[in-house]
């Protein structure tokens, strides 16, 4: 007997508890996704330091002085010498199929000219196509090379003189996150991100489940007929259950993970919470709009799956084009992270929250009374005591053979709505949507604050290069270093240079000046591109007061340079040169977007087709031919047309782009038909597999290196076919490797092509067997 029987807020409440606690679908949903995400997530950040990436060395000079540089190198916590008797052609290989990600060219008479004083130049190359290693491998690369450069060089050179215009050197500190670490940044905004989709994807499976599953008219019914107490009464059990989740994560960062909170803690539970309930609103507000739970599901998954993008963590808004940044104003994701991360990382005042809390709270309520409203229009209109009608049934006949299987999935696919939404449509639009945020590229212009406490004409000069930079602009001019980390703060800048009294004076005497740049490391790419920007500037300045009465390549220059360093080291980047975001993290979402379209569309139509009857080996092969072709435009338009028009790199040979991609659509179908066999409901395989798209991608070794995830992970991330053909496509279309040199990739698709193929005949002849026992 129920505890509540008067129609009410309770009664709606307790009869979401019981169908919450007793749909396995919902459980998996709630808890089990995001202790998933979790599990991943820690586990392939628990390496925060990334060590150990691969160097190839091209030493022309094979001398005791360049072999001592390479053991220097070698010595190195972030590098590792793969190759050491390698030829630039070598290097070019190494790094094409992954065995290294930088290269260092010692050129042929480098002792000679080093102990004549030429300044021999090395030259370090990286592969900046894989942009987070990339920065690492340039760092460390400098940093050995330039050290290296000064121990080879010989002993009894006499000491120069000192040089009569000293030099100016920045030393970059981290105002927060002193360690960059990327783990305690990624941690930080991946879990609510994860947990914000599963908000989404759960509030619409619960209302979108009442229209044919359940029974809608009983749900209205309990609540007395007043459709505002059927929504509160139905979301009120998830936002109980999500509060609890959400004041779990800081616990275990905080206490597991020993990533520490700065700020506010009512302010960021009330944040949590209006988190919550404008994602629940949103969830339900989808369903309600469309009245259909498979296609309700899969605007949620279009609104909230890319929305890690649009919030300006990876990629910040100030760097989007405008449609990019007024979308994200809408998302209230972008707003909670703000601030989280003003509040967990830097610690600020809870009024320099204020800003984003308040539009946080007003996406909350404008979401939750436009649920409201359009659950009162359907009660209005009588739609809750219509009768639902019956789920139309297959009439067609049972496919004979492999040819019949193609054929009739081909008329499945056309013939659902949510099936041809998915892998019809949604490609296409994934394609235009995903790659707005990152659209343009590089960073310019970042808001800088300049503290010049030396009031000198070189001081004037130095603000005004760096104000003439393409990266920086200048827009706060402190008195003091307390009031530049305030605008620094409030986000008016994300860096400050200080100027220090008597620069110009050392300048002056010869002295090497030390200015101290003051970043902002809470997002790690605007702490990169701001710290970058600032040396460039004072690095070019520097060279012009060195060249300065004198021709640029003359020798009294090139006298001053070999009494500044006895080796001249130039890092190189190759393949993605201007180091475009967009260029290095959207061919990479593409494979993953087609990889989860198919797959969960794949799973979707899979327990019908199987229940239709026909032999299990020609369905499953006949099925994955179907997706095979569905798809091949799909990839058409992510590989070939999309890149072009947005720019990207595409070296590629078509035949060998598409021998890989082809093995990767029969891979991605035949998993998503193993699976798919076991789902009693075909919205199943979105609810489950579609929340899992962003701790894949970080599985995969491209946004977060290899070198620096455990064997665990890895191995568990080789399971889908995504994680060879992001590193085998990119490499093919992006760096122009043959298929021979990405051979492992391509025999890793088809390892897991015959094992899922195998393992969805397996599953297929079960499903089968069992119906014609139940039958029986």
């Amino acid at each position: 007997m129920s505890l509540v029987s008067k129609p009410g807020f309770l009664l709606v409440a307790q009869r979401e508890f019981r169908w919450l606690f007793r749909d396995r679908v919902a459980l998996l949903l709630i808890f089990g996704v995001p202790l998933f995400a979790f599990i991943v997530l820690t586990t392939v950040f628990s390496h925060p330091v990334i060590r150990g990436l691969g160097v190839t060395v091209v030493d022309e000079d094979k001398s005791d002085a360049s072999r001592a540089l390479m053991e220097y190198v070698a010595a190195s916590p972030s590098l590792h010498i793969v190759d050491r008797a390698g030829t630039l052609s070598t290097a070019v290989r190494d790094i094409r199929s992954g065995k290294a990600i930088s290269a260092i060219y010692v050129p042929p008479d480098f002792e000679r000219d080093l102990k004549a004083e030429r300044r021999p130049q090395i030259v370090g190359f990286y592969n900046q196509q894989f942009l987070t290693p990339s920065g690492i491998a340039s760092s460390g690369l400098n940093d050995a090379l330039s050290a290296a450069a000064a121990v080879a060089a010989p002993a009894k050179r006499s000491a120069p003189a000192p040089a009569s215009i000293g030099t100016m050197t920045g030393e970059t500190i981290a105002l927060v996150n002193p360690q960059k670490n990327y783990a305690q940044f990624l941690l930080r905004a991946l879990l609510p991100t994860i947990i914000h989709v599963v908000i989404t994807l759960t509030a619409g499976y619960s209302v979108g489940s009442e229209f044919r599953r359940r029974d809608a008219r009983a749900w209205l019914e309990s609540a007395g007929g007043d459709p505002v107490v059927a929504l509160v009464g139905k979301l009120a059990p998830l936002f109980g259950i999500f509060v609890l989740i959400m004041l779990a994560e800081p616990f275990v960062l905080e206490g597991a993970l020993e990533i520490p909170f700065r700020g506010d803690v009512p302010l960021m539970i009330a944040a949590g919470c209006l988190l919550i309930i404008a994602y629940l609103s949103l969830g339900a507000l989808l369903q309600l709009l469309v009245r259909d739970l498979a296609t309700g599901l899969g605007l949620a998954g279009l609104i909230a799956s890319p929305a890690f993008g649009y919030a300006g963590v990876g990629f910040p808004t100030i760097g989007m084009n405008t449609f990019a940044q007024v979308w994200s104003s809408i998302l209230p994701l972008r707003w909670y992270m703000v601030v989280l991360l003003g509040q967990a990382a830097r610690g600020l005042p809870v009024s320099d929250s204020a800003v984003p809390f308040a539009a946080l709270a007003g996406l909350a309520v404008l979401f939750a009374v436009l649920a409201l409203l359009r659950m009162a229009s359907l009660t209005r209109s009588g739609w809750f005591a219509t009768p639902r009608p019956a789920e139309p049934g297959d009439s067609d006949p049972v496919p004979r053979g492999i040819g019949g299987a193609f054929a009739a999935e081909w008329r499945r696919v056309l013939g659902t709505r949510s099936a041809f939404s998915l892998l019809f449509l949604a490609p296409l639009v994934y394609g235009i949507y995903y790659p707005q945020p990152y659209l343009n590229q590089i960073l310019r212009k970042l808001p800088i604050a300049v503290v010049d406490n030396d009031l000198s004409d070189l001081s004037r000069q130095i603000v005004e290069t760096l104000d003439a930079s393409g990266a920086l602009s200048v827009v706060v001019r402190a008195r003091t270093l307390a009031e530049a980390r305030a605008a620094i703060d409030r986000g008016g800048a994300f860096a400050a240079v200080d100027i220090p009294p008597g620069t110009e004076r050392d300048v002056l005497k010869g002295i090497t000046a030390h200015i101290p740049i003051y970043a902002d490391a809470t997002y790690l790419f605007v702490y990169r591109s701001t710290a970058s920007g600032v040396a460039t500037a004072i690095g070019a300045l520097t060279s012009d007061l060195v060249s300065r009465g004198a021709r640029s390549d003359g020798s009294l220059v090139k006298a001053k340079l070999a009494s500044m360093s006895p080796g001249d080291v130039l890092l190189q980047p190759i393949y993605n040169p201007v180091g475009g975001y967009a260029s290095y993290v959207v061919p990479a979402a593409f494979i993953l977007i087609l990889q989860q379209t198919l797959l969960i569309g794949s799973a979707m139509l899979t327990r019908g087709a199987v229940a239709k009857g026909g032999g299990a080996f020609a369905g499953v092969l006949g099925r994955g031919a179907a997706h095979l072709t569905i798809y091949l435009p799909a990839v058409a338009l992510y590989l070939i047309v999309l890149p072009r028009i947005y720019g990207f790199s595409t070296l590629g040979h078509l035949p060998q782009l598409f021998a890989l991609a082809g093995v990767f659509l029969l891979a991605t179908s035949f998993m998503g038909q193993a699976v798919g066999a076991w789902f009693t409901r075909p919205e199943n395989a979105t609810i489950l597999l579609l929340a899992t798209s962003l701790p894949q991608f970080f599985m995969a070794g491209f946004a977060w290196p290899r070198e620096a995830i455990p064997d665990i992970a890895l191995a568990f991330g080789r399971l889908f076919p995504a994680d060879s053909a992001i590193d085998g496509i990119v490499r093919i279309n992006q760096l122009g490797a043959s298929l021979w040199e990405v051979a492992h990739d391509w025999l890793g698709l088809w390892c897991l092509a015959v094992g899922y193929f195998v393992l969805a005949v397996i599953s297929a002849f079960a499903i089968q067997r069992g119906q014609r026992h139940a039958k029986g």
